[in-house]
């Protein structure tokens, strides 16, 4: 008996873990490829010109930004996910979904995030894996599960938590969804080869980590991007000439 419920948690784990990796794979449908928050217009600013000034760049998106918002609010999401049969639990995931709505400070981000939230709840739809009162109204909650326009943020925590992948591995999985397109996004618009972009990665790869373990410890009151540079890059790309990216 002890084998087998062994075995079971096994493959319970094993599921969970593919689960992740389709979550965070470039090959995911939703369009992540055609947004670069802000990166393309840091390019064009000259902000952001090799290797060295690319790590720094994101070293900074990740301190500043991943570490202090997407990071700890997708950590709440997770957990609220799992106490979803209340209305306290609903409650928690749309406030918020509205919380990380407001941090978007630029109409580009706050259009990339709503997008590819839309886009995974659709995706989710086709797969049969949107939860029943987003395809019915329901009479036993009034709070829907999923909040009408819901982000990605708040998708990818629904998505993960349905897999059953803990709230750590969500996390880890995210930032490195984050890393690798931020990476895609490099190698498309700068002389930047694919080797130079793994060295990157391991320059990143503690660092991912880091942020994971500091964003699992920071309190409510405590969170909040601050990204005035990323800000005035986003904005300024709305403008921007010629553009390979939607932001």
């Amino acid at each position: 008996m002890h084998t087998e419920l062994t075995a079971l948690e096994s493959q319970s784990d094993e599921l969970a873990l593919l689960g992740l990796m389709q979550l965070v794979s470039p090959a995911l449908p939703i369009g992540a490829f055609a947004f670069s928050q802000g990166l393309e217009s840091a390019f064009e600013l000259d902000w952001v010109r090799d290797e060295a000034s690319l790590a720094e760049w994101l070293s900074g998106v990740l301190d500043d930004g991943l570490t202090r918002c997407e990071l700890p609010v997708l950590a709440r999401l997770h957990q609220a996910f799992g106490q979803a049969d209340s209305e306290a639990g609903r409650a928690t995931i749309a406030a918020w979904d509205e919380w990380l709505a407001a941090t978007r400070e630029t109409a580009e981000l706050a259009a990339e995030d709503s997008r590819l939230g839309a886009s995974l709840k659709r995706l989710l739809g086709s797969l049969d894996l949107l939860p029943r009162d987003q395809q019915l109204p329901s009479e036993d909650l009034l709070t829907p599960l999923l909040p009408h326009q819901a982000g990605y943020v708040t998708l990818f925590a629904y998505t993960a938590h349905l897999r059953g992948v803990s709230v750590r591995q969500t996390l880890l999985g995210f930032a490195w969804a984050w890393l690798e397109n931020q990476l895609a996004v490099a190698c498309k618009a700068l002389p930047l080869g694919h080797t130079a972009a793994q060295r990157v990665i391991e320059q990143l790869r503690p660092a991912l980590v880091d942020a994971v373990n500091q964003a699992l410890m920071l309190e409510d009151d405590e969170l909040g991007p601050v990204l005035p540079g990323l800000a005035l890059a986003s904005a300024l790309h709305e403008t921007q000439y010629s553009r390979l990216f939607r932001s």
